[in-house]
């Protein structure tokens, strides 16, 4: 199966299907009739609601940047065994992206 991701990853909406024996010309300049024998399935893809505030929450306009010197801090605490972990800090973050999640 060949799949061809176009629109910026945008997904195409759904054509109306043409009447039979007509071919309507699309932007690609391939008829109706060549389009429906190539593609042979009508595959959709719809996202819940939760998966929409997850795209939402995982986009990063705010330009934040990575910082390198505390990312190799943390790599060498993980190396050599010193790295604490902070359990309720951990649960703290999770409950606020999930109050993120929720409309």
């Amino acid at each position: 199966m060949n799949t061809t991701i176009s629109n910026k990853g945008l997904p195409m909406l759904p054509q109306p299907p043409s009447g039979q024996g007509s071919a309507t010309q699309n932007a690609s300049g391939t008829t109706g009739s060549e389009v429906a024998s190539t593609s042979g399935t009508d595959d959709r893809v719809q996202l819940t609601d939760s998966a929409r505030a997850l795209q939402e929450a995982a986009r990063t306009d705010s330009g934040a940047t990575v910082d390198t010197k505390k990312v190799e801090q943390v790599r060498q605490a993980l190396a050599n065994g010193t790295y604490k972990i902070d359990p309720s800090r951990i649960a703290d973050r999770m409950l606020a992206v999930e109050n993120k999640l929720k409309p």
